[in-house]
């Protein structure tokens, strides 16, 4: 399993030469598995919602579309496990401002499950009218993922809805990063439950939401 700075440095490069990257094992299995345990027991107590799409007057619950529930992580009372994830992105933007100097300061963040045969189909990570989101980051949160399960993010290389495309099994501990503006992507059905924390590294355009070193 590659450390912390092996990590960051392979996401780093890819980000810059491709738009995305992958990281297997980018959190071990001791760290990732509480927050799935998390995840769970917040859905079984009814914590998640609906997704939707759009923002502000324009959101709306569209399951032709996207048919996840999400629950959105409150940076100023995150619970232990979501504290150390805070910590972990943190030492990851910094990482990526020092070599891309992208200008991210902010993190926005929710878990996402999506039961068997939900999907979402290919979309941008940016909205049209606002620009704060620069790099997603997609924290897989499932035991023991195989192929046949389905479940892939699609990333597109070219043209949305067209090849070439490369498909990322959702494995526990696995984390996505790519550029929130220029990679269309799609979740794939799966036949069981699929669990991951999504997230977007900001500007200061996103109501100055700042990172800070949680305490």
């Amino acid at each position: 399993m590659p450390d912390c700075d092996e990590a960051d440095a392979l996401l780093t490069e890819a980000l810059g030469s491709r738009g995305f990257g992958v990281a297997p094992d980018f959190l071990p299995e001791a760290a990732w598995r509480p927050l799935a345990r998390e995840a769970r027991g917040l859905h079984a107590r009814g914590r998640f919602r609906h997704a939707g799409v759009g923002r502000g007057a324009s959101f709306r619950v569209a399951p032709e579309i996207r048919n996840d529930a999400v629950l959105w992580i409150d940076p100023s009372s995150p619970t232990r496990l979501q504290r150390r994830w805070l910590e972990r992105v943190e030492r990851l933007r910094l990482a990526l401002n020092r070599s891309l100097y992208l200008g991210v300061f902010g993190y926005e963040a929710h878990l996402a499950r999506f039961a068997p045969g939900a999907r979402y189909q290919t979309h941008l990570d940016r909205f049209s009218d606002a620009s704060h989101r620069v790099v997603s980051l997609v924290l897989y949160l499932n035991d023991d993922w195989t192929a046949e399960e389905g479940g892939a993010l699609r990333l597109h290389l070219g043209e949305a809805d067209a090849p070439p495309w490369e498909d990322v099994e959702p494995r526990g501990g696995t984390l996505v990063a790519f550029l929130s503006g220029e990679r269309p992507h799609a979740v794939l059905p799966a036949r069981r439950e699929r669990l991951s924390l999504v997230g977007w590294l900001t500007t200061r355009a996103a109501g100055d939401q700042r990172m800070r070193a949680p305490r």
